[in-house]
C-alpha cells in the first residue's frame, strides 16, 4: 500500500541543511517536504521507495526536477528519460508526465508560476483579507 505524506507549512531553516536531509526515505512510500510555497512557485523535496511514482498528471507551469539520490524513470508526452543522481529535467506546463522510482530516489521539484497567474494569486489573497 503506498503512503503519501506531505509537510504543508514552510519550515523555517536557518542556516545550511544538506538538500540530502530534508527528508527520509519511507517503506513503499512517497514523501514530500515543502521548502518553499509562494505565490511565484513552489520548491518542494520529495522522497520515492523503489517502485513507487506518481501517475500520469499534467501542471499549469513548469517545473524542473533535480535527481538528489538514486535512479528514476520520468515520461514526459510519452518519452521516457532514464534519471539518476546528479541530473536535471524540465516539464514543460501542460505536457503529461509520470515519474517512477527505478532505486529509491530523492529529488527537488521546483515550479515556477507564470507572473501574470503569480499576480492574481497575490490580488487575490489581498482582496480575501479586507
Amino acid at each position: 500500500m503506498t503512503k503519501h505524506t506531505e509537510n504543508k507549512g514552510t519550515p523555517k531553516i536557518v542556516g545550511k541543511i544538506a538538500l540530502n536531509d530534508i527528508a527520509e526515505y519511507q517503506d513503499n512510500s512517497v514523501v514530500s517536504r515543502t521548502i518553499i510555497d509562494k505565490s511565484a512557485g513552489t520548491v518542494t523535496f520529495f522522497t520515492f521507495d523503489s517502485g513507487e511514482g506518481l501517475s500520469e498528471h499534467t501542471a499549469p507551469f513548469d517545473a524542473l526536477v533535480y535527481i538528489v539520490d538514486g535512479e528514476a524513470e520520468i515520461t514526459i508526452s510519452g518519452e521516457l528519460f532514464s534519471m539518476e543522481k546528479g541530473e536535471m529535467i524540465i516539464m514543460p506546463a501542460n505536457e503529461p508526465h509520470a515519474l517512477k522510482a527505478i532505486k529509491r530516489f530523492k529529488m527537488l521539484l521546483t515550479m515556477i508560476r507564470p507572473i501574470e497567474e503569480s499576480i492574481i494569486q497575490v490580488e487575490h489573497k489581498s482582496e480575501c483579507s479586507i
